[in-house]
C-alpha cells in the first residue's frame, strides 16, 4: 500500500513544484506545496459539500431513526470524511514528509486537528445559515477560510513538526 502512496505522491510533486518558480521569491516550496494541496482539497471539500447538500440529501433533512440532521450539517460530515482521507495524504506525503514523527502519531494529531477544524466550522456555519440567514453552499465558503487558516497553524507546529536532531550528537563529536 505505501508503495502505492509513494508512487502517487512522485507523480503529484513534479507537477506541484513545476508552478513553484514564479513564487520563489514569494514564499518556500514547502509552504507552496502546502498552498497547493491545501486548496486542493479545499476546493476538493467544497464540491464534496455542494454535491451532497444538492444531490445527495436534495435540500432536505437527512432522517435516521432517532434523530435527523440538517441537509447542511449532513453535507459537512461528508465533505468532513472525503477532505480528511485525501488532506491527510497530502499532507504526510506531499507537504510535510521531512516529518520524522511516525505515520500513527501524525494520523491521530491530523485527526485532532482536523476535529477542532469541524467543529470550528460546525459552530460557524450554524450561525451563519440559522441565525444570519446566509445560504449554505456562501456560508461554507465563508467557514472554510477560517478553518484554513488554522489548520495550517495547527499541521505545521503540531501535526506534522520537524522534530529536531539532538544536540549531544554534535557535542560528543567535538
Amino acid at each position: 500500500m505505501r508503495q502505492h502512496l509513494y508512487s502517487v505522491r512522485d507523480r503529484l510533486l513534479p507537477l506541484i513544484d513545476f508552478f513553484y518558480p514564479p513564487f520563489k521569491r514569494i514564499m518556500p516550496l514547502q509552504t507552496f506545496r502546502y498552498a497547493v494541496s491545501g486548496a486542493s482539497n479545499t476546493f476538493l471539500g467544497l464540491l464534496s459539500y455542494y454535491i451532497a447538500y444538492k444531490f445527495i440529501f436534495r435540500e432536505q433533512d437527512f432522517h435516521f431513526g432517532f434523530y435527523a440532521l440538517k441537509s447542511h450539517v449532513a453535507a459537512l460530515g461528508v465533505s468532513f470524511v472525503v477532505s480528511f482521507l485525501v488532506g491527510f495524504f497530502l499532507m504526510k506525503y506531499v507537504v510535510f514528509d521531512d516529518s520524522r514523527i511516525r505515520g500513527r502519531v501524525q494520523l491521530f494529531r491530523y485527526l485532532l486537528v482536523c476535529v477542532f477544524n469541524l467543529t470550528i466550522n460546525y459552530v460557524l456555519l450554524k450561525i451563519m445559515v440559522e441565525v444570519w440567514g446566509i445560504y449554505p453552499i456562501f456560508a461554507q465558503i465563508g467557514t472554510t477560510v477560517v478553518v484554513v487558516l488554522v489548520s495550517y497553524l495547527a499541521q505545521r507546529h503540531f501535526s506534522f513538526k520537524r522534530v529536531p536532531e539532538p544536540t549531544y550528537l554534535e557535542e560528543e563529536e567535538l
